[in-house]
């Protein structure tokens, strides 16, 4: 049964004009425009890299009459100038989005990085978290964007888990309670941005990737209620207006919601009826809007024929679709499915209503009339300013975390461990979200302005050489792992360059030696023999600035780790 939006309530509030525009432009609305108002378009620069799509933009919106949008890459001027042109094209104004969770590099190149979800954790202070949301706001907003595709309220349970290692904010429901509140004030103090939550039922219980498999949140009933339900409970009473369903199961507590369900029945909470309309709507009293995760996921595609699941997500109870395959098809798709009842005509306005209602809630029909909803030039200013840059800076010496130091090998400095060897191991090479190829040289430049002498190790060898010389020729090995990847493989672990790499660290005992993770967290699951291991979270300069300093015991470590980067092994303790 569906559950019908109420536009008064939480977290909407429409007052009578901003409900009078929702009731007036959804009646006036064709089919084609109703459906269309569910479909988010993903825009590229250069190209439509799921569907080799033509259209021109204004084509796009003309044909498809989007409800939102999304894009990837361009520089600020590019990306203003896209959201400004669909905005321009569109009767309805745009709900656009953009993902970021830790400050404005999730909206564009050039964006200031303020602190993951891991190193919000890791500081220990709410500060952290509510400026990487004032930062993501201010500086998504100069571009036009409205909805914030963030913070992942995910806990973090099993330490395997690289989907959301650093992007969930705690290993248990009060740390991710605490530290996500602070980051949604801080997104909301200043801009207004529509709060979006992720990913329902919730990520972080085994370690696979629900763009490559189906998720699987194996709690029961009463696991789930008591951790992932409290943080969801949470948010939804302190009025969270969009919460965006992962492709993830939770069996257990669905077969206690419907008895009938057997295993080959268990579907993604973006196709599960029980978990939107049952447990999220229903029993959680959610009022806002359900958006599904992007639907080029295995955990999505896998469940059964696009043509099925595309309307079936609405069925289910979703009220945006992320993302076109192929556009007429899946529009199509989508069509049909209203036409022949897989969609009610009650569920299809519901879900309309609940959109309309976003674009009220902000003001956006107004803006669109009084000439304010494009952005300038001048808004831009805002993006990497120095007050940004200062947070950034604050935030990494308020995170960056000493695992250990058994060996007692700091603090260094140019007169005792002069000649560094750096071991730089990377992640993903060309992906989605590959690490820069600036960062090695952007390291070793730091520490020769200091006075170190860098020589950077070529792991594409097994030769190691004698090692009586390596002592005389290297007074510090600095490894640095910058593991970076996405949605390639299920989780992802320092890979050495070749079978038995010279960069494995055969050398823990011949100089002292470093590892530092730009990262993820659990490195020293495969680095266990490292006695000095820090956790310093990203690769920007300010972050590698405050990390040397730290190394060299110009300020201290203030970072405090949590259980899960030993791995559950007692020799990373060592």
């Amino acid at each position: 049964m569906t559950r019908l939006v109420d536009l008064r309530k939480k977290p909407y509030y429409l007052n009578e004009d901003q409900l009078e525009w929702v009731e007036s432009t959804l009646a006036g609305l064709t089919d084609e425009e109703k459906i269309g108002q569910l479909f988010v378009n993903l825009f590229f620069f250069g190209g439509d890299a799921f569907s080799g799509n033509t259209l021109t933009n204004q084509e796009i919106i003309d044909k498809y009459h989007i409800g939102g949008a999304r894009y990837m890459n361009g520089s600020p001027e590019q990306v203003q100038g896209l959201i400004n042109e669909l905005q321009g094209y569109s009767k309805v104004p745009l709900l656009v989005a953009a993902n970021c969770d830790s400050g404005g590099d999730g909206a564009v190149k050039g964006g200031t990085y303020i602190s993951s979800g891991a190193q919000s954790e890791a500081s220990r202070d709410t500060r952290v978290p509510y400026l990487a949301g004032l930062v993501s706001a201010r500086e998504e907003t100069a571009l036009g964007v409205n909805v914030n595709f963030d913070p992942c309220v995910d806990i973090l349970e099993n330490w395997r888990n690289t989907i959301v290692n650093t992007r969930s904010y705690g290993t248990n429901a009060d740390d991710v309670i605490r530290y996500t509140s602070a980051y949604l004030d801080g997104l909301t103090a200043e801009r207004e941005v529509i709060q979006c939550i992720k990913h329902f039922p919730g990520d972080g219980t085994e370690e696979r990737d629900q763009h490559l498999v189906l998720g699987v949140n194996e709690l029961s009933k009463e696991e789930w209620e008591a951790s992932f339900g409290q943080v969801y409970r949470h948010h939804i009473e302190r009025g969270v207006e969009m919460i965006m369903a992962g492709h993830i199961a939770l069996p257990h507590y669905q077969k206690e919601l419907n008895p009938a369900l057997k295993d080959e029945d268990i579907l993604p909470a973006t196709l599960a009826p029980e978990l939107i309309e049952g447990l999220l709507k229903t029993n959680l009293g959610f009022n806002g809007l359900v958006i599904t995760d992007a639907s080029h996921m295995l955990g999505m595609t896998a469940a059964m024929r696009r043509e099925d699941y595309v309307p079936g997500a609405i069925a289910a109870g979703c009220d945006m679709f992320l993302f076109f395959n192929d556009m007429e098809e899946d529009f199509q798709f989508m069509l049909n499915g209203y036409r022949k009842g897989v969609i009610t005509e009650e569920r299809l306005n519901d879900a309309v209503r609940r959109i309309l209602g976003l674009k009220a809630k902000l003001n956006l029909h107004l803006k669109q009339v009084q000439g304010r909803l494009l952005k300038t030039a001048e808004d831009l200013k805002i993006i990497g300013c120095e007050e940004h840059l200062a947070w950034q800076k604050e935030a990494a010496d308020k995170s960056i975390t000493l695992l250990k130091d058994t060996q007692d090998n700091l603090p260094i400095s140019p007169e005792t461990h002069r000649r560094i060897r750096l071991y730089y191991l990377e992640g993903e090479k060309g992906g989605i979200m590959a690490a820069s190829d600036e960062v090695v040289e952007n390291l070793k430049a730091a520490l020769e302005r200091r006075g170190y002498e860098v020589t950077v190790n070529d792991g594409n060898t097994r030769i190691k050489g004698p090692t009586l010389k390596y002592r005389e020729e290297v007074d510090l090995a600095l490894t640095v792992a910058n593991v970076v990847g996405y949605g390639a493989q299920n989780n992802y672990r320092i890979q050495w360059k070749t079978a038995m790499s010279n960069e494995v660290p055969w050398y823990v005992h011949e100089v002292p030696t470093i590892l530092v993770s730009l990262n993820y967290t659990t490195h020293l699951h495969d680095a266990t023999m490292v006695k000095t291991a820090i956790n310093a979270y990203h690769h920007n300069s300010n972050t590698l600035e405050v990390l040397i300093d730290k190394l060299e015991g110009k300020t201290p470590f203030h970072g405090v780790p949590n259980e899960h980067v030993w791995t559950k092994k007692w020799q990373a303790k060592l």
